[in-house]
């Protein structure tokens, strides 16, 4: 028996929109839906298939029987493991209350579900990965326009220039994204790059700037001082809609073309041309200001600089420009029913000091490495109890050993993931997902010029005994008295539930796998925004209120950074398009293609440290030594060196990524707690390392 389904890939956290070809209860195909991607899907989407047969995943609930990381296990059942799971939380809510519990997800469309759960919990400490990821640009935007980093979509594909900071678009790789800005370049547009090393995306670019480490606020001041001397930007638009102009003007003063060109490392003269060509291309001009920019300690100030270059060109609301994502009310439709309308936010302060401590960050997820503190000085309460769905803390944290050092005094770790993740090595208890194919997921709204609702239905039933994670925090919320948060027994009551107010039935969704709620895009009278930007003054600020208020400057002074000792280069990371941080490595497929990491270092430097393209060598940070073969190129500044972040796994069970290449986070000792107190973001590109030729080599030799 041949059917259709459509679903929603979940090899990465972008979740692109697919088509799933089954035959007699087995996966034949998976392709992009086409009616949002034209067919298209990345390599790890295409890996799904070897995902699913994998037995090198997690096969039914374990228990941890030996010491935490030693890698023993009881098989259980479901129902043994959730009765242990809520008999342990009930003891630790009994001594502590649910305030000394935290709920860790991956971020996402269905995040509201994990809140919703730790809301019913009675703990106010939902969080997620983004103070390794985000935070630093979602923080920007709040301070810019009142808006978090999703206020605003590009519109790449009309744009005229793209430019993109270490923003590395077509390897983290959002197939949609990567299409526009193809088409972009199709059509004539120009792409400026900026990074400390040459990628994949800097090869597509019609400009590319190589920059010193650490130098990127450096280059965005310079940018913003030029785009004004030049007056290259939107007058009529900056006095309609902003504050602080002169503000502004009067700080960056100091940081000509001149001054960025030599700080950065790069020609004056191609600044000055740049800035010429953008200011006869606007308002079709977008700075992306970042997506994981969790880097150095202005990170959060660059981020904000590329925000308010956006301002500059007059770009919000046009084509080619930044656009409000539209919602369903947008349409004359009402939303989904959220589960977290279910259930009231408790009172208490957040451990993290997220909304009272740090009163201008962002309380949604908080940031959650500031909970280790607290599991570890017990202020301003204890922490005792965690819970990570779909989050490796000690893949996506800096600092391994640290992390390990304040969990030991939780008293609950529980992993809740399609693989066996680093952290859920650790844990206490594994609860295993069924794999994006094998399970289905509530409804999720995706706001643009062309708002819809999508969903994932379950293709084929799990090869072993997992569960999907609706019905995972169904029967927990059930043991924990709370379950009344989520009304349903089956995807289909929830679907149901979800869509009541909306009048759509999830018939609607079988035609294309969602329901467009418009025809044509919408698009915002940009003579008539007034009200759209939250901010205090309801204008774009370039002086924010809200900093100024908490002792923050809205603007930086710049501080040069530090260069590397000699022999020692700054660690710095990125991404690959075979793999998506650590969820893949062992992926049969997608390992093939890509078995390990390497090691970029400068040519000219390695000549001078004996290194050969393929040697082995030793990374080494302050008590940690990563081994890895060198990888020798003339397009990394030499102050630097770079690896793909995700390797050095340490499961034995998962056999192909067991101790495969380096793991950079475990290098990054003393930057747990090293954040952006700006932003928020963690500094994890602050690590000096020293690198040396290896004495494996000879024996590699001997091997070959």
């Amino acid at each position: 028996m041949k059917k259709t389904v459509w679903s929603m890939c979940g090899m990465c956290s972008v979740r692109c929109p697919i088509k799933v070809e089954v035959e007699h209860g087995e996966v034949k195909w998976i392709e992009g839906n086409p009616h949002i991607l034209k067919g298209s899907l990345c390599a790890k989407g295409s890996a799904g298939q070897a995902l699913q047969k994998d037995p090198e995943r997690p096969q039914q609930p374990l228990i941890r029987v030996g010491g935490r990381g030693a890698g023993k296990w009881e098989p259980v059942s479901w129902y043994t493991a959730l009765d242990y799971v809520a008999e342990k939380i009930d003891k630790i809510r009994g001594k502590y209350g649910a305030r000394a519990i935290v709920m860790s997800c991956r971020g996402g469309p269905w995040q509201d579900m994990i809140k919703a759960f730790c809301f019913g919990l009675g703990s106010p400490n939902f969080t997620n990965h983004d103070s390794a990821c985000g935070r630093n640009v979602h923080h920007a935007s709040k301070s810019v326009y009142g808006l978090g980093r999703k206020g605003f979509i590009y519109d790449i594909a009309n744009a005229k220039h793209l430019i993109c900071f270490g923003r590395n678009i077509l390897a983290s790789l959002r197939v949609a994204e990567a299409n526009q800005v193809m088409d972009m370049l199709d059509n004539g547009g120009s792409f400026t790059y900026v990074d400390v090393r040459q990628t994949l995306t800097g090869i597509k670019a019609t400009r590319f700037f190589q920059v010193r480490p650490g130098t990127d606020y450096a280059l965005a001041l310079g940018m913003i001082n030029e785009v004004i001397k030049q007056e290259a930007y939107d007058k009529e638009f900056i006095e309609r809609y902003t504050t602080g102009f002169d503000k502004l003007a009067e700080f960056v003063e100091q940081y000509d073309a001149n001054w960025a060109a030599k700080e950065c490392g790069i020609k004056v003269k191609k600044l000055k041309d740049f800035v010429t060509e953008i200011g006869s291309q606007r308002p079709k001009v977008i700075f992306h200001p970042g997506w994981m920019l969790s880097r150095y300690k202005d990170s959060f100030y660059a981020s904000r600089c590329l925000h308010i270059l956006n301002v500059l060109m007059g770009n919000i609301e046009v084509e080619g420009g930044q656009q409000f994502p539209k919602t369903p009310g947008d349409c004359g439709v009402k939303g989904l029913r959220t589960f977290s309308s279910n259930v009231k936010k408790p009172d208490e302060k957040r451990a993290d000091g997220v909304g009272w401590k740090y009163k201008h960050f962002d309380a949604g997820p908080g940031l959650f490495h500031l909970f280790y503190e607290a599991m570890v000085t017990e202020d301003p309460y204890p922490i005792k109890g965690l819970i990570c769905y779909r989050h490796d803390p000690f893949t996506c944290f800096p600092d391994v050993a640290s992390q390990k050092d304040a969990l030991d005094n939780c008293e609950l770790l529980v992993s809740i993931d399609t693989h066996y993740s680093e952290f859920g090595w650790y844990s206490d208890v594994i609860l295993p997902e069924s794999m994006y194919l094998e399970r289905e997921t509530p409804i999720a709204t995706q706001k643009g010029p062309k708002p819809r609702f999508i969903y994932r239905d379950r293709a084929i039933e799990p090869r072993f005994n997992t569960k999907p994670s609706w019905e995972i925090f169904k029967m927990l919320a059930d043991r924990l008295g709370f379950g009344d948060v989520f009304p349903f027994s089956t995807p289909e009551e929830m679907w149901a539930w979800q869509l009541e107010p909306t009048g759509y039935k999830i018939e609607d969704f079988q035609e294309k796998g969602f329901v467009p709620l418009t025809d044509k895009p919408i698009m915002y009278d940009r003579d008539k925004l007034d009200g759209k930007f939250k901010t205090p003054s309801g204008k774009i600020e370039f002086v924010s209120q809200m900093l100024e208020e908490n002792g923050i400057p809205s603007f930086k002074p710049y501080e040069s950074p530090k260069k590397p000792p000699k022999g020692r280069f700054r660690l710095v990371f990125g991404r690959s398009p075979v793999h998506a941080h650590s969820h893949t490595i062992n992926n049969p497929y997608l390992h093939e293609l890509m078995p390990e990491n390497t090691l970029w270092i400068n040519k000219r430097v390695a000549a001078r440290l004996g290194i050969e393209e393929g040697d082995w060598v030793d990374v080494v940070g302050d008590s940690q030594i990563g081994t890895i073969r060198a990888h020798l190129t003339e397009f990394i500044h030499p102050e630097a060196v770079y690896t793909v972040h995700g390797f050095g796994r340490q499961v034995p069970l998962q056999s192909r990524a067991y101790h495969a290449g380096m793991s950079d986070q475990k290098l990054q000792e003393g930057l747990l707690q090293m954040m952006d107190p700006a932003g928020g973001g963690l500094c994890l590109c602050e690590k000096f390392v020293t690198v040396r030729r290896s004495p494996r080599n000879p024996r590699r030799r001997v091997e070959l």
